[in-house]
């Protein structure tokens, strides 16, 4: 599987798609808010830039996109209008890969400015976007060019699925029956990808350079503990009964691997100080319920069934991997039962997705 080809979430603003599926990914950016707010403060208070360069990477497609952007820059203007500063230019950079559906962010910038115009008044000065398609395991901007980095949900994303995953039968993640050879290729992989993630955001970010990563992960420090592994497992009982009536070649089902990696908090220390560039601020760890969804974001009574509007919520992120190694005409029955397994378990236990957020500072 070529991720850099396959990773996207569903495009456009369909039932499936990302758009109107990210409801989980918006209460985590919400809750994540205070550390973000601080952050940017930071960064324009100490260089106090004509003009701010802002970068979220993987941004995919969305009412998600321009929120985060747009809470930044209202801080800035709230800042810098108690500071007696004029407005900075607003430069922001949407990241993401090839694959993924800038064509609808595009056209929903001109709305998006005028609202922001709007609300900001007068005095502040334009908000200039720019779309940065590449990978974040690669340089994607010049040096020492850019304030402030923002990142979430995207980084538990590797660069490849990891070598040496032959025996991880009947799993398509780390699970709790995966051998210990598959949770080390895992670990190592993320590890070569974070290093080099860092890397090239130090040499980007200017000196006293903020950013704030958010990253599906886990409290403790067992990678194929339930809190991180549980949503895929699921997936993997649904596609084994598909094995198992001979809709899924077993073979097709044993070369499938999620590329992710839901590290810890202290694995994302580890790398941080590694690598020397970066201060930490703040490393925080928080938590969503699979189902949580505030009643003022739904939009149909389809959201009441939990099962549902997980399923739902999993297909816009999972389906381009899934159509990529077994085809589309499996993919309305494996989320079928994908949901009637998650509605059982939703209703006997507590589901969760853990977040591992960190603040840091480019180090001059």
């Amino acid at each position: 599987m070529e991720v850099v080809q396959v990773l996207h979430m569903n495009g456009g603003i369909g039932e499936t798609s990302y758009a109107n599926n990210s409801l989980v990914q918006q209460k985590v950016i919400s809750l994540t808010k205070p550390i973000t707010e601080e952050a940017i403060t930071n960064v324009y208070s100490s260089n106090l830039p004509r003009s701010l360069a802002i970068a979220d990477l993987g941004c995919s497609s969305g009412p998600n996109t321009l929120f985060v952007v747009s809470e930044l820059i209202k801080v800035v203007d709230k800042l810098r209008t108690k500071l007696g500063h004029d407005s900075p230019e607003y430069q922001v950079f949407l990241n993401d890969l090839p694959g993924n559906d800038f064509n609808t962010i595009f056209k929903s910038l001109p709305n998006f400015q005028k609202k922001m115009s709007y609300q900001l008044g007068p005095g502040a000065a334009p908000c200039l976007f720019s779309g940065t398609p590449g990978s974040f395991y690669g340089r994607l901007f010049p040096s020492k060019s850019l304030h402030f980095v923002h990142s979430s949900y995207s980084l538990q994303w590797l660069s490849q699925v990891p070598e040496g995953l032959a025996n991880n039968k009947g799993n398509i993640y780390m699970a709790s029956t995966s051998p210990p050879n598959v949770l080390r290729a895992y670990y190592e992989q993320f590890q070569r990808d974070f290093s080099m993630f860092l890397k090239c955001r130090a040499e980007e970010l200017v000196a006293g350079g903020g950013m704030v990563l958010t990253i599906l992960g886990r409290r403790n420090e067992d990678p194929s503990s339930k809190e991180c592994c549980y949503i895929w497992e699921l997936m993997a009982m649904a596609l084994n009964d598909m094995v198992s009536e001979g809709l899924i070649e077993e073979e097709k089902m044993d070369s499938f691997n999620i590329p992710q990696y839901t590290p810890s908090p202290s694995e994302v220390k580890f790398e941080v100080l590694k690598g020397g560039h970066f201060s930490i601020d703040r490393l925080e760890v928080s938590a969503v319920k699979w189902n949580d969804y505030d009643n003022e974001f739904s939009p149909s009574d389809a959201f009441s069934d939990d099962g549902y509007s997980v399923a739902k919520c999993m297909r816009a992120v999972a389906e381009p991997l899934l159509v990529s190694h077994f085809g589309d005409a499996i993919i309305e029955e494996v989320f079928r039962r994908y949901r009637e397994i998650i509605a059982d378990r939703i209703s006997k236990e507590k589901t969760q997705f853990i977040n591992v957020t960190i603040s840091v500072t480019k180090r001059g």
